[in-house]
Parts: structure tokens; C-alpha cells; sequence
């Protein structure tokens, strides 16, 4: 993951206040929240670039014995996946030490964009952090791993453009496409909360934010 390159990243700042852009309907109990987190952005990397350093990205292999093409690491409870199925972990299956704990700046902004779209007093046990490079990709799935589904999920994006999918309750449901720019953060979760969501193939391009690559913070109340 690059650095941020010098005074381009100012440009990440500019014309923007605390509350971010406008919020955009995904379904009922679904939005994105447009340039949400861009005021905190390069913070939250510079809490990744820590939380990576504890806990390096690694390409995690499904069940069926599919290497995933996003790299993934995590902060509080970690999510995982291998030849035994997905689940939730304390401990990081590499190391055997805990995940790094999660940071007070994500876990409070995580609260607020939750709040921001409706859903109040979230405070989030689990953040799964993925890294995009060019033609990675994220099939559609449901979040389904944790043991209560009354919370939301909250996703910020950081760094290049993705196409997010978002579809209905059932896989074949036809999903519609979303443009995620860095800062943008979405939110699903009541009536929309077991959705099929994915990203499309992450195009070439390069950030002022992170390089070549797109991160991704995905917050869950796990336990």
C-alpha cells in the first residue's frame, strides 16, 4: 500500500465538512452516504498502514479451496475463512495472537455513519479491512456469519473507484450497480440487512490515497 504523495492529498480535504456529500437510497434500510469519511481518510490509513503492520494482508482461501483476489486482515474480531468454513475469530490463525484491537477513530465513525443512516447506538466488535489491486473482485454474498442480525453493516470505502453490487434476499435477484468513490460510505442494514452484495472487477488506476489499490472497511456487530 502506497503512501500518500505530498500535496495531492489536500485535494482529498478540500470543499468538504464533517457531514460528507448526500445520502443516496440502496433499498429500504440501505444508502450510501456520498463523502462521508473523506474529512478522517487519511487518519484511517494511517491506522491501516499500524493495524497491517500487527496483522499483514493476506489472501485468504475459501472452503472449496479458492484463493480469494482480495487480501484481507482485521481489527477486533476477525473474520476468516479456510478449508473449515467461514467463521469469527479472536486470534489471527497466522500468529495466534489477538487481532489488533479496533481503533476508537473507526469504531466512532462506524458509529456515525450507522446513525446517519438511521440506525442508532451501533457499536461495532468486528472490522474486516480488504485491499483491491486491479482485478480483484468480491462475488455476491450475504453476511450471514454473525450471531445476531439486528445490527447493520457499515463499508467505507478508501482510495479508487469500485463498482458495488447490490441486489435482493435472493441470489438470483438481479443486482444494481453503484459507483463507490473514496470516502463513500454505505450502510444496510433492517429489511436490507441479509442482501447479496459483491464488487465488481477493480479497474487499473491510481489513487493519491493508496496507490494502486482500493481499501475497504467493513464494520459488524459479530458477538
Amino acid at each position: 500500500m502506497s503512501a500518500i504523495r505530498g500535496a495531492a492529498a489536500d485535494d482529498l480535504l478540500s470543499g468538504l465538512d464533517e457531514a460528507g456529500g448526500a445520502a443516496e437510497s440502496l433499498a429500504e434500510g440501505a444508502m450510501i452516504l456520498r463523502k462521508f469519511a473523506v474529512p478522517q481518510a487519511i487518519t484511517l490509513m494511517a491506522a491501516i498502514r499500524q493495524i497491517s503492520a500487527a496483522a499483514p494482508f493476506r489472501n485468504m482461501i475459501t472452503p472449496g479451496g479458492y484463493r480469494m483476489s482480495v487480501a484481507m486482515t482485521n481489527c477486533g474480531m476477525g473474520w476468516i475463512t479456510d478449508r473449515s468454513g467461514y467463521r469469527y475469530s479472536p486470534a489471527d490463525p497466522e500468529t495466534q495472537r489477538p487481532w489488533p484491537p479496533i481503533p476508537s477513530l473507526l469504531s466512532h465513525l462506524a458509529t456515525r455513519a450507522a446513525a446517519a443512516a438511521g440506525f442508532d447506538a451501533f457499536v461495532p466488535d468486528a472490522c474486516l479491512i480488504n485491499r483491491y489491486e486491479a482485478g480483484a473482485r468480491l462475488s455476491l454474498h450475504q453476511d450471514k456469519d454473525e450471531r445476531t442480525l439486528d445490527a447493520p453493516i457499515v463499508s467505507i470505502s478508501l482510495g479508487l473507484p469500485a463498482v458495488f453490487l447490490f441486489g435482493g434476499l435472493r441470489r438470483n435477484d438481479r443486482p444494481r450497480r453503484f459507483r463507490l468513490e473514496s470516502g463513500d460510505v454505505a450502510v444496510w442494514g433492517g429489511p436490507a440487512r441479509l442482501a447479496f452484495h459483491g464488487v465488481g472487477p477493480l479497474a487499473e488506476g491510481d489513487h493519491p490515497l493508496t496507490g494502486r489499490s482500493r481499501v475497504n472497511l467493513t464494520f459488524r456487530k459479530a458477538l
